[in-house]
């Protein structure tokens, strides 16, 4: 495919977005009728659909209106582009810029590209550090790696990610991570992953896994998921650790992801859970609003709502409600988002504190993408010794 129809068939995905279709649907749409698109077309319409996402304010200024050939438009400016050299109408590309288009939009705010009722959530988190918060949610997120240290050292993963194509480095100041420089998308076909000395995960979530003094004895990772924390807790401790989700089907590439890596994960169903007595340490990585990862997952952000936010805080704290129960006497309760909003963090814990008696705050963290990569905020909370 031409730059020109690599742009026109991002155009498609998001008329069909702006029309409601979640993104994802709407590029499998277009991939399913678009089969003499190779991989690196491919690759090439989904970023030009994320690059809009994450700036769609920006993008529907400069490119004046909110269509996908707008979006588009503006894309290309904000780049500092010339719409004119690929709307050309030649090749499957876009039909040319008619006058107005050829006129330019308008000088887009600073604030355009989160929901607007957002910004003081956000201002509350960084302050005056807000302008460059914006500024990061407008790029690419870094794609960082977790060694798994069991099985292989730094230099040695570096070593054997490079055989198949990829470069990453090591990080300052974080014992399991390295920052890929390139090849990125070679990752989950390179060796190294496929045999589990490394797994995709942000730094921010390395950070904290890393900060916080797991207990010996036994470790419940409450809202599992795909079970990279839990991966990461067994890497890094010699307790017994044990994964539970509401949904357990979530779970289900645990168990060989585990055995790929060299540590043991029992997977728990709520039956199961049930006969297990308390554990030393529970971690709820609960539900939120993502806020911390909108560079990564910018669809997110414009589907969110003051009523979805209310909404999940009444999750994290049923969530939190129903976990405690489950740590013993002098235990730990681990809380995790990777939001930035404080009514998903430090107000509910404090809220948590408040009607749970004894319940002491023994930690809080909270990474921004200014500084790690995603927002992420941990807490610990110590239980009432009996």
């Amino acid at each position: 495919m031409t730059p020109g129809a690599r742009l026109q068939a991002a155009i498609v995905v998001l008329d069909a977005w702006v029309a409601g279709m979640p993104v994802e649907q709407a590029l499998t749409n277009w991939a399913r009728s678009a089969r003499y698109a190779g991989s690196g077309d491919r690759a090439a319409v989904r970023d030009h659909v994320y690059d809009i996402m994450r700036a769609r304010g920006t993008c529907a200024a400069l490119g004046g209106g909110e269509t996908g050939r707008a979006l588009a438009i503006g894309l290309l400016r904000m780049q500092g582009g010339d719409p004119a050299a690929l709307f050309t109408g030649q090749g499957h590309a876009p039909d040319a810029l008619s006058e107005a288009e050829l006129a330019g939009g308008t000088e887009p705010a600073g604030t355009a590209d989160v929901p607007g009722w957002t910004l003081p959530l956000l201002e509350a988190r960084v302050g005056g550090e807000l302008a460059p918060l914006l500024g990061a949610f407008r790029s690419r997120a870094p794609v960082y790696l977790r060694v798994n240290l069991r099985r292989i050292d730094l230099p040695g993963s570096v070593a054997a990610l490079a055989r198949d194509g990829v470069a990453a480095e090591p990080v300052a100041g974080a014992a399991t991570a390295l920052v890929v420089t390139s090849g990125a998308r070679r990752i989950k076909s390179c060796t190294a992953y496929q045999d589990g000395l490394v797994e995709l995960q942000d730094l921010s979530v390395q950070r904290a896994v890393r900060g916080i003094d797991w207990p010996e004895g036994r470790i419940l990772d409450y809202c599992a998921g795909g079970g990279g924390k839990a991966l990461a807790i067994a890497d890094a401790c010699g307790s017994q650790v044990f994964a539970h989700d509401a949904n357990p089907g979530r779970m289900a590439d645990l168990p060989p992801r585990a055995e790929r890596a060299g540590v043991v994960i029992r997977t728990l169903d709520r039956a199961a859970l049930a006969r297990m007595g308390r554990f030393d340490a529970v971690l709820c990585d609960v539900p939120c609003s993502g806020s911390g990862t909108w560079r990564r997952d910018p669809e997110a952000k414009w589907r969110l709502t003051p009523e979805r936010l209310a909404e999940l805080e009444r999750v994290q704290a049923a969530i939190l409600a129903e976990a405690a129960p489950l740590v013993r006497p002098g235990g730990s309760l681990v809380y995790m988002t990777c939001s930035l909003f404080h009514a998903e963090n430090e107000a509910q814990i404090a809220r948590f504190c408040a009607q749970a008696t004894g319940w002491q705050v023994a930690q809080t963290g909270c990474d921004t993408p200014l500084s790690a990569s995603d927002g992420f905020f941990h807490a610990v909370l110590r239980a009432p010794e009996a």
